[in-house]
C-alpha cells in the first residue's frame, strides 16, 4: 500500500528543507568570495536550483512559498531587475527558501553594481593615456612638435603606462579564474625582500626618507614563486616610498609568525590611511584623491598572497603612517 498523501506532503517537505540547508550554505561561502564573475555564475545556478526545488517540494500547504511568485521574481532577476524579492511565508524551510532567494537577488545587485563600477573604472584608466599619446602624436604630425626624441618619448611611457595596466588586469582575470600559474621553489625569503628593498635606497635616500630592513635569523623555508612574491614586496615598499615625507621611516621585516607562517611587514611613518579607505584598500581601484596610481597594485598583491595560500592586512594611524602585513605558509 502507499503512502497516504499527508505523509508525502511531509516528505517532501523534509526533501526540500534538507536541499535548501545545503544550498543555503553554498551560498553563504560565496558571499565570501572576493570574485564577483564567480559569484554571479554560481549564484544564479543556486538561483535556478532554488526554483526547481520549490516546484518539486512547496506545492501545497497553508501559507507556502508560492511558486508563481517565485518563477515571476527569476523572470525580473533575468531581464536584469535586482530589486525583486519574495515574501518569506511559510513553514520553518520554506521561509528558508524565499530567505535564500532574497539573498541571492541582494548579491546579485551588489556584483552588477560592482561590475559597472569595474568596466567605468578600466575605462577611466584606458582612456587617460590613450588621450596623452593621441595628443602628442597630432601635435607631431601637424608640425606643432618635432618628431625627435624629446616629443616622441612621453607617447612612449603612456604606451608604458598601458602596457602595466593590461598586465595588471590579466593577473587580475587569471586569480579570478584560477589558473594564474605560479612556478614555485624553496627560497631564503629574507635574502628576496632584502634584495627587493635594496632596489629603492637610492630612491629613498633622495627622498630623504631612511629605509631599514629586519631580517630574523633561522627563518623556515618558504615555496613560492620568486617573481611574484618580489613584485609583492616591490608595490609596498614603493607606495610606502610614496606617502613617506622627508625625514620619515621605512621599516621591512621578516620574521617567524607561530610554527607555521613567515610574515612580510612594510611598515612607514607616512601620513598613514583615511579610516574611510582602510576597509577597502585591497579592492580594485581603490586610491586616495591625490594618488598618481591605477589603484590596483593593493589587489594584486592580495590576489599573488592568497594565490600563495596566504594573508595580507593593513592597520594605519591617520598622521603616524602604514603598516602592512603579508603571510605565506611555510613548507611541510
Amino acid at each position: 500500500m502507499g503512502d497516504s498523501p499527508a505523509w508525502q506532503l511531509r516528505r517532501r517537505r523534509r526533501f526540500g528543507c534538507l536541499v535548501a540547508i545545503v544550498l543555503v550554505a553554498a551560498l553563504f561561502l560565496v558571499l565570501l568570495s572576493t570574485q564577483w564573475l564567480v559569484n554571479l555564475v554560481v549564484l544564479v545556478l543556486v538561483g535556478v536550483a532554488l526554483i526547481i526545488i520549490a516546484r518539486t517540494t512547496l506545492r501545497s500547504g497553508r501559507g507556502a512559498v508560492d511558486v508563481d511568485d517565485l518563477v515571476r521574481a527569476a523572470a525580473r532577476i533575468q531581464e536584469g531587475d535586482y530589486t525583486v524579492r519574495v515574501p518569506e511565508t511559510g513553514s520553518a524551510e520554506q521561509r528558508l527558501l524565499a530567505r535564500s532567494f532574497n539573498q541571492m537577488s541582494e548579491q546579485l545587485a551588489v556584483s552588477d553594481v560592482r561590475r559597472r563600477s569595474f568596466m567605468a573604472d578600466v575605462s577611466h584608466e584606458l582612456r587617460t593615456p590613450l588621450t596623452v599619446i593621441q595628443g602628442q602624436l597630432e601635435a607631431i604630425r601637424d608640425g606643432v612638435y618635432p618628431a625627435d626624441a624629446a616629443h616622441i618619448e612621453p607617447a612612449l611611457d603612456q604606451v608604458r603606462t598601458l602596457e602595466w595596466l593590461v598586465e595588471d588586469l590579466r593577473t587580475l582575470a587569471l586569480s579570478d579564474s584560477g589558473t594564474l600559474r605560479l612556478v614555485r621553489q624553496p627560497v631564503d625569503l629574507g635574502a628576496l625582500v632584502t634584495e627587493v628593498a635594496d632596489g629603492f635606497r637610492v630612491s629613498a635616500d633622495a627622498a630623504g626618507v631612511r629605509l631599514d630592513v629586519s631580517v630574523a635569523a633561522d627563518l623556515p623555508v618558504v615555496s613560492v614563486d620568486t617573481g611574484r612574491i618580489a613584485s609583492v614586496v616591490r608595490n609596498l615598499v614603493a607606495n610606502a616610498l610614496r606617502h613617506t615625507p622627508a625625514g620619515g621611516r621605512i621599516v621591512v621585516s621578516v620574521a617567524t609568525e607561530g610554527t607555521g607562517q613567515v610574515a612580510v611587514a612594510v611598515a612607514d611613518t607616512g601620513r598613514g590611511i583615511d579610516p574611510v579607505l582602510l576597509p577597502t584598500i585591497f579592492e580594485r581601484f581603490t586610491r586616495s584623491a591625490d594618488s598618481a596610481g591605477s589603484g590596483l597594485g593593493l589587489a594584486i598583491a592580495k590576489a599573488l598572497v592568497e594565490a600563495h595560500g596566504g594573508t595580507i592586512e593593513a592597520s594605519s594611524e591617520p598622521g603616524q603612517g602604514t603598516t602592512i602585513t603579508f603571510r605565506l605558509p611555510v613548507d611541510g
